[in-house]
């Protein structure tokens, strides 16, 4: 579970405000969409939770555990899909899985059957022996994904994971996602994409220039607007349709 509290974070001497008082609890069991506009504050407020960003102002912790505090005991116990991927395109696909399994302390043994069972789950044995360089969105996802979980972590970080991506694929990634869900993890997806939310999300966190516009169910938030779509309730909610997509 995760919860945070008033985190803020701000840029360039505190001339930009990028993340400004956000609160909200993701719980196990659930996937929990960060919705907004680019620029809204979701991957700087991912970029916290997962230590890469010391914050300004707040409280979080992941499974009781503060990032901020302890940052080592927070890289063990999540896995993170970034949206830079961050592939290493000098390995294949199995090195770099690999590479983070040894860093999470796992065994070969340990490492090489994880290996297989993503194979076959995220349809990877095609191209888990190339090297990186020259992989399609999707193949790096899938890479990226693998590698994240590697370590079988409770708390799943996806950074908009469906950028990109062909719908065949896009449909994967959601029952993949589904089925973690099921095994009760705690997945957290941020997202500017309304079907991601609309398909995937059990609670929803709206966030629009750096604050938390309103969260809900997709059903609390259309009943709040008073919209039909979901795209409709986001743009009253946030109070503009600029930077809308899909």
């Amino acid at each position: 579970m995760i919860d945070v509290k008033n985190l803020g974070k701000t840029f360039n001497k505190g001339k930009v405000v990028a993340v400004d008082g956000v609160s909200f609890q993701a719980k196990d069991g659930q996937i929990t969409g960060l919705l907004g506009p680019n620029g809204a504050g979701k991957t700087t407020t991912l970029r916290m939770l997962y230590t890469l960003l010391p914050p300004d102002q707040g409280e979080m912790s992941i499974d009781g555990v503060d990032p901020a505090k302890e940052p080592l005991a927070v890289k063990r116990a999540i896995g993170v899909v970034p949206d830079s991927r961050g592939l290493y395109d000098r390995l294949t696909a199995r090195e770099n899985i690999a590479y983070y399994g040894k860093l999470q302390g796992l065994s070969s043994a340990q490492i090489n059957k994880r290996i297989d069972s993503f194979c076959d789950v995220l349809d990877m044995h095609e191209f888990i022996d190339r090297r990186t360089n020259g992989f399609s969105q999707g193949q790096r996802v899938k890479v990226a994904i693998a590698r994240a979980l590697i370590h079988d972590p409770q708390t799943i970080l996806l950074d908009e994971p469906t950028n990109g991506l062909d719908v065949m694929t896009t449909r994967a990634l959601r029952g993949f996602l589904q089925d973690l869900k099921a095994q009760g993890r705690c997945v957290v997806l941020s997202t500017h994409i309304m079907q991601e939310v609309a398909a995937l999300c059990d609670h929803i966190v709206i966030i629009a220039k750096g604050k938390v516009a309103a969260e809900g169910s997709a059903e609390k938030l259309l009943a709040r607007s008073g919209a039909q779509t979901l795209e409709d309730a986001f743009v009253q909610l946030i109070g503009s349709d600029e930077g809308l997509l899909s």
